[in-house]
């Protein structure tokens, strides 16, 4: 698995998380005019890695 850092066409920093077969399982959704806006990104995303899965469809009593 890794992050890649890259610019679209527009020239906005984007990031994407791709998994060891290819596929792309998260990215930035938006574009960052800074590097460094882009790279905090990445470091919250990996920070909240280990976030606690909810079930949004359980019916509430």
């Amino acid at each position: 698995m890794r992050f890649e850092l890259y610019r679209d066409a527009s020239g906005h920093w984007r990031w994407r998380l791709r998994v060891q077969n290819g596929n792309v399982v998260a990215d930035s959704a938006e574009g960052y005019a800074n590097r460094a806006d882009c790279e905090h990104g990445i470091a919250l995303v990996k920070r909240s890695a280990d976030a606690p899965v909810v079930d949004m469809t359980a019916q509430i009593a």
